[in-house]
C-alpha cells in the first residue's frame, strides 16, 4: 500500500500517515529526547527514534514542511528548531525517502486555511472526526499540520 507522509519538523511536531484514499492510518508526535542544554533540560528532536519511526514506512511519498527563521524568535530557539529541520532532512535522506518540501503558505492555501493554529486543529477534526482525540488540545496543532500536509501532498499526487 502506498502512504502519504506529512512531517511538521520541530520538537512540538509530528508525522501523520494517510493512505491513498485518505484515511489516516497513524499520528506520530515528533520523538524527542530531554537533552542538558546549558543549565537547563531541553527537548530534542532524537534522530534514531526518528529513523526506527520512519523506516516503518519506507517507499512512502514525504511532503515536509520547508522551514524558515521566524520574525520575534530567539537565535537559540531560532537554532534548535533549524537543527530540528536538518536532522528530520537528513533521516530522510539517510533511508532514501524522497522529500518534497512544502512551503507553510502553499499547503496553507491549498486546504483553505488563514495563519492561525486553530484553524489547522478545526479543519483536521473536521476531515477526520474519529481521530479527534489527537486534535482537542491545543498543543496538538503540530499534529493536526502534519495531518494536513499529508492531505496536501495526497492531493497534489491526485492532480
Amino acid at each position: 500500500m502506498k502512504y502519504f507522509l506529512g512531517i511538521d519538523p520541530g520538537a512540538s511536531g509530528a508525522i501523520a500517515v494517510l493512505q491513498e484514499d485518505g484515511v489516516l492510518v497513524a499520528v506520530i508526535d515528533m520523538p524527542v529526547v530531554e537533552l542538558k542544554v546549558g543549565k537547563a533540560m531541553k527537548r530534542r528532536v532524537s534522530p534514531e527514534l526518528l529513523a526506527h519511526e520512519m523506516s516503518l514506512y519506507a517507499g512512502s511519498v514525504v511532503f515536509l514542511e520547508q522551514v524558515s527563521a521566524m520574525p520575534g524568535q530567539g537565535v537559540s530557539s531560532m537554532f534548535a528548531f533549524g537543527e530540528s529541520y536538518g536532522i528530520v532532512k537528513g533521516v530522510l535522506a539517510a533511508l532514501g525517502m524522497s522529500i518534497n518540501l512544502v512551503t507553510p503558505n502553499t499547503w496553507k492555501k491549498a486546504m483553505g486555511l488563514n495563519a492561525g493554529k486553530d484553524g489547522s486543529r478545526a479543519k483536521a477534526i473536521q476531515m477526520w472526526p474519529s481521530h479527534v482525540g489527537d486534535f482537542k488540545r491545543v498543543k496538538d496543532d503540530g499534529r493536526a499540520e502534519a495531518c494536513l500536509i499529508a492531505e496536501f501532498g495526497r492531493l497534489k499526487n491526485l492532480w
